[in-house]
Protein backbone atom coordinates (compact mmCIF):
# COMPACT_ATOMS: atom_id res chain seq x y z
CA UNK A 1 0.00 0.00 0.00
CA UNK A 2 1.02 3.43 -0.69
CA UNK A 3 1.86 5.95 1.98
CA UNK A 4 -0.51 8.40 0.61
CA UNK A 5 -2.92 5.67 1.26
CA UNK A 6 -1.82 5.21 4.96
CA UNK A 7 -2.58 9.07 5.83
CA UNK A 8 -6.24 8.92 4.33
CA UNK A 9 -7.28 6.17 6.02
CA UNK A 10 -5.43 7.40 9.25
CA UNK A 11 -7.24 11.16 8.58
CA UNK A 12 -11.12 9.24 8.09
CA UNK A 13 -10.79 6.81 10.23
CA UNK A 14 -9.41 9.38 13.01
CA UNK A 15 -12.60 11.67 12.00
CA UNK A 16 -14.89 8.70 12.68
CA UNK A 17 -13.18 7.61 16.53
CA UNK A 18 -13.34 11.63 16.79
CA UNK A 19 -16.87 11.70 16.57
CA UNK A 20 -17.49 8.28 18.37
CA UNK A 21 -15.28 9.27 21.22
CA UNK A 22 -17.18 13.08 21.66
CA UNK A 23 -20.40 11.32 22.21
CA UNK A 24 -19.73 7.63 24.02
CA UNK A 25 -16.02 6.04 24.04
CA UNK A 26 -13.59 3.54 22.60
CA UNK A 27 -12.84 5.37 19.26
CA UNK A 28 -9.26 3.98 20.10
CA UNK A 29 -10.62 0.51 19.00
CA UNK A 30 -10.64 2.30 15.42
CA UNK A 31 -7.57 4.07 15.81
CA UNK A 32 -5.48 1.12 17.10
CA UNK A 33 -6.44 -0.43 14.79
CA UNK A 34 -5.20 1.28 12.18
CA UNK A 35 -1.96 1.82 13.75
CA UNK A 36 -1.15 -1.88 14.26
CA UNK A 37 -3.13 -3.65 11.53
CA UNK A 38 -2.72 -1.37 8.64
CA UNK A 39 0.19 0.43 9.09
CA UNK A 40 1.88 -2.03 11.17
CA UNK A 41 3.19 -0.23 14.25
CA UNK A 42 4.35 -2.15 17.23
CA UNK A 43 2.07 -2.27 19.52
CA UNK A 44 3.83 -0.06 22.56
CA UNK A 45 4.35 2.43 19.84
CA UNK A 46 0.87 1.77 18.20
CA UNK A 47 -0.08 2.80 22.24
CA UNK A 48 1.98 6.00 22.40
CA UNK A 49 1.53 7.53 18.58
CA UNK A 50 -2.59 7.29 19.37
CA UNK A 51 -2.31 9.86 22.59
CA UNK A 52 -1.67 12.41 19.83
CA UNK A 53 -4.96 11.40 18.25
CA UNK A 54 -6.33 11.36 21.92
CA UNK A 55 -5.41 14.45 23.01
CA UNK A 56 -6.11 16.73 19.90
CA UNK A 57 -9.86 15.12 19.94
CA UNK A 58 -10.62 16.18 23.49
CA UNK A 59 -9.37 19.63 22.71
CA UNK A 60 -11.62 20.30 19.69
CA UNK A 61 -14.54 18.06 21.61
CA UNK A 62 -13.92 20.99 24.09
CA UNK A 63 -13.93 23.85 21.61
CA UNK A 64 -16.83 22.14 20.12
CA UNK A 65 -18.86 22.50 23.45
CA UNK A 66 -17.49 25.65 24.35
CA UNK A 67 -20.84 27.53 23.56
CA UNK A 68 -22.93 24.57 25.09
CA UNK A 69 -24.70 24.89 28.43
CA UNK A 70 -23.29 21.59 28.98
CA UNK A 71 -19.67 22.80 29.31
CA UNK A 72 -19.78 22.68 33.35
CA UNK A 73 -16.88 21.67 35.17
CA UNK A 74 -16.48 23.66 38.52
CA UNK A 75 -19.14 20.69 40.33
CA UNK A 76 -17.96 18.09 38.82
CA UNK A 77 -13.85 19.22 39.56
CA UNK A 78 -13.22 16.52 42.47
CA UNK A 79 -13.81 13.91 40.05
CA UNK A 80 -10.39 15.20 38.27
CA UNK A 81 -8.17 14.46 40.56
CA UNK A 82 -8.15 10.75 41.30
CA UNK A 83 -8.41 9.76 37.50
CA UNK A 84 -5.29 12.17 37.19
CA UNK A 85 -3.26 10.11 39.97
CA UNK A 86 -4.21 6.97 38.96
CA UNK A 87 -2.95 7.96 34.60
CA UNK A 88 0.29 8.10 36.09
CA UNK A 89 0.97 5.11 37.26
CA UNK A 90 -0.79 3.73 34.17
CA UNK A 91 1.18 5.31 31.73
CA UNK A 92 4.18 4.20 33.50
CA UNK A 93 2.78 0.43 33.21
CA UNK A 94 2.58 1.16 29.55
CA UNK A 95 5.74 1.68 29.46
CA UNK A 96 7.35 -1.40 31.57
CA UNK A 97 4.76 -3.86 30.65
CA UNK A 98 3.07 -5.72 27.70
CA UNK A 99 -0.83 -4.34 26.98
CA UNK A 100 -1.50 -8.69 27.33
CA UNK A 101 -1.36 -8.53 31.06
CA UNK A 102 -4.52 -6.27 30.75
CA UNK A 103 -6.44 -7.98 28.45
CA UNK A 104 -7.91 -10.26 30.04
CA UNK A 105 -9.45 -7.67 32.96
CA UNK A 106 -10.71 -5.40 29.67
CA UNK A 107 -12.43 -8.28 28.40
CA UNK A 108 -13.97 -9.09 31.74
CA UNK A 109 -15.09 -5.38 32.55
CA UNK A 110 -16.30 -4.62 29.20
CA UNK A 111 -19.04 -7.76 28.78
CA UNK A 112 -19.92 -6.23 32.39
CA UNK A 113 -20.78 -3.02 31.46
CA UNK A 114 -22.97 -4.32 28.34
CA UNK A 115 -25.16 -6.03 31.01
CA UNK A 116 -25.13 -2.59 32.95
CA UNK A 117 -26.35 -0.37 29.65
CA UNK A 118 -28.87 -2.84 29.16
CA UNK A 119 -30.10 -3.06 32.89
CA UNK A 120 -32.03 0.16 33.04
CA UNK A 121 -31.91 2.41 30.45
CA UNK A 122 -34.04 5.20 32.03
CA UNK A 123 -30.85 5.97 34.18
CA UNK A 124 -28.40 7.28 31.22
CA UNK A 125 -31.40 9.16 28.86
CA UNK A 126 -31.55 11.68 31.68
CA UNK A 127 -31.14 14.89 31.75
CA UNK A 128 -31.20 16.18 35.08
CA UNK A 129 -28.18 15.84 37.56
CA UNK A 130 -29.47 13.33 40.33
CA UNK A 131 -28.18 12.55 43.98
CA UNK A 132 -25.25 10.23 43.74
CA UNK A 133 -25.83 6.23 44.28
CA UNK A 134 -22.23 5.97 45.34
CA UNK A 135 -20.16 7.59 48.12
CA UNK A 136 -17.87 9.87 47.14
CA UNK A 137 -15.19 8.10 48.30
CA UNK A 138 -16.27 4.35 46.64
CA UNK A 139 -16.29 6.86 43.53
CA UNK A 140 -12.86 8.26 43.82
CA UNK A 141 -11.28 5.09 44.39
CA UNK A 142 -12.70 3.51 40.88
CA UNK A 143 -11.37 6.91 39.21
CA UNK A 144 -8.22 5.97 40.63
CA UNK A 145 -8.45 2.56 39.05
CA UNK A 146 -10.13 3.79 36.15
CA UNK A 147 -7.07 6.53 35.49
CA UNK A 148 -4.57 3.39 36.17
CA UNK A 149 -6.29 1.66 33.48
CA UNK A 150 -6.83 4.92 30.91
CA UNK A 151 -2.86 5.74 31.34
CA UNK A 152 -1.93 2.24 30.21
CA UNK A 153 -4.00 1.45 27.16
CA UNK A 154 -6.58 4.19 26.89
CA UNK A 155 -9.23 2.32 24.71
CA UNK A 156 -12.49 1.48 26.54
CA UNK A 157 -11.89 3.91 28.93
CA UNK A 158 -14.29 6.58 28.17
CA UNK A 159 -17.23 4.06 28.15
CA UNK A 160 -16.15 3.04 31.72
CA UNK A 161 -15.84 6.69 33.10
CA UNK A 162 -18.88 7.41 31.93
CA UNK A 163 -20.98 4.53 33.24
CA UNK A 164 -19.36 5.79 36.65
CA UNK A 165 -20.27 9.25 36.19
CA UNK A 166 -23.75 8.21 35.12
CA UNK A 167 -24.99 5.21 37.39
CA UNK A 168 -22.67 6.12 40.20
CA UNK A 169 -22.61 10.15 40.82
CA UNK A 170 -25.87 11.06 39.03
CA UNK A 171 -24.58 12.83 35.97
CA UNK A 172 -26.75 13.33 32.65
CA UNK A 173 -24.60 11.61 29.76
CA UNK A 174 -24.04 14.64 27.93
CA UNK A 175 -22.35 16.51 30.94
CA UNK A 176 -20.49 12.72 32.14
CA UNK A 177 -19.06 13.26 28.62
CA UNK A 178 -18.05 16.62 28.50
CA UNK A 179 -16.23 15.87 31.73
CA UNK A 180 -14.81 12.69 30.11
CA UNK A 181 -12.96 15.10 27.50
CA UNK A 182 -11.44 17.20 30.14
CA UNK A 183 -10.19 14.29 32.29
CA UNK A 184 -9.03 12.72 29.06
CA UNK A 185 -7.06 15.94 28.33
CA UNK A 186 -5.12 16.36 31.30
CA UNK A 187 -3.71 13.11 31.77
CA UNK A 188 -3.41 12.53 28.18
CA UNK A 189 -0.65 15.87 28.14
CA UNK A 190 1.25 14.35 30.60
CA UNK A 191 1.09 10.51 28.92
CA UNK A 192 2.34 12.19 25.80
CA UNK A 193 5.46 13.84 27.26
CA UNK A 194 6.16 10.49 29.27
CA UNK A 195 5.81 8.42 25.53
CA UNK A 196 8.01 10.83 23.71
CA UNK A 197 11.07 10.90 26.50
CA UNK A 198 10.78 7.16 25.58
CA UNK A 199 10.68 7.64 21.76
CA UNK A 200 7.53 5.28 21.38
CA UNK A 201 5.21 8.11 19.47
CA UNK A 202 5.37 8.21 15.39
CA UNK A 203 4.75 12.17 14.81
CA UNK A 204 4.07 11.89 11.42
CA UNK A 205 1.01 9.61 11.55
CA UNK A 206 0.18 10.37 14.66
CA UNK A 207 -0.57 14.35 13.68
CA UNK A 208 -2.39 12.81 10.61
CA UNK A 209 -4.57 10.94 13.36
CA UNK A 210 -5.10 13.21 15.75
CA UNK A 211 -6.37 15.95 12.60
CA UNK A 212 -8.90 13.73 11.94
CA UNK A 213 -10.13 13.29 15.20
CA UNK A 214 -10.12 16.89 16.53
CA UNK A 215 -12.69 17.15 13.43
CA UNK A 216 -14.48 14.68 14.13
CA UNK A 217 -15.23 15.68 17.62
CA UNK A 218 -15.34 19.20 16.95
CA UNK A 219 -17.75 18.96 14.44
CA UNK A 220 -19.82 16.15 16.58
CA UNK A 221 -19.66 18.43 19.61
CA UNK A 222 -20.48 21.83 18.15
CA UNK A 223 -23.95 20.74 16.25
CA UNK A 224 -24.50 17.45 17.84
CA UNK A 225 -25.18 18.86 20.99
CA UNK A 226 -27.85 21.23 19.66
CA UNK A 227 -29.77 18.01 18.44
CA UNK A 228 -32.99 17.28 20.03
CA UNK A 229 -33.05 13.52 22.56
CA UNK A 230 -29.26 13.75 21.81
CA UNK A 231 -28.92 11.44 25.23
CA UNK A 232 -31.18 8.93 23.42
CA UNK A 233 -28.59 8.90 20.40
CA UNK A 234 -25.87 8.67 22.51
CA UNK A 235 -27.22 6.13 24.65
CA UNK A 236 -27.93 3.52 20.99
CA UNK A 237 -24.10 4.71 20.25
CA UNK A 238 -22.50 3.78 23.64
CA UNK A 239 -24.44 0.33 23.48
CA UNK A 240 -23.33 0.11 20.19
CA UNK A 241 -19.56 0.28 20.70
CA UNK A 242 -20.00 -1.76 23.71
CA UNK A 243 -21.34 -4.58 21.25
CA UNK A 244 -18.06 -3.74 19.14
CA UNK A 245 -15.60 -4.10 21.29
CA UNK A 246 -16.93 -6.93 22.62
CA UNK A 247 -16.80 -8.82 19.47
CA UNK A 248 -13.29 -7.44 18.68
CA UNK A 249 -11.44 -8.90 21.38
CA UNK A 250 -13.22 -11.92 21.25
CA UNK A 251 -12.36 -11.89 17.70
CA UNK A 252 -15.65 -12.28 16.51
CA UNK A 253 -14.47 -9.38 13.66
CA UNK A 254 -11.75 -8.76 11.89
CA UNK A 255 -11.04 -5.10 12.52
Amino acid sequence: MEYEAYYLIAFFGGLIAGAINTLAGNGSMITLAILTEVIGLPGTLANGTNRIGVLLNCIGGLRGFSRSTLLKFRPNISFVVPVFIGALIGVWLAITLSNEQFLFVYKTMMVLLFFVILAKPARWIKTEIEDPRLPYWFIAMLLFLLGIYGGFIQMGMGLFFLALMVLGAGLPLMQANVLKLLIVLLYTLIVVWLFQSKGLIDWEIGLVLGIGQYGGSWITARFGSQLQKIEQWTYYLLLIMVVLAIAKIFGWIGF
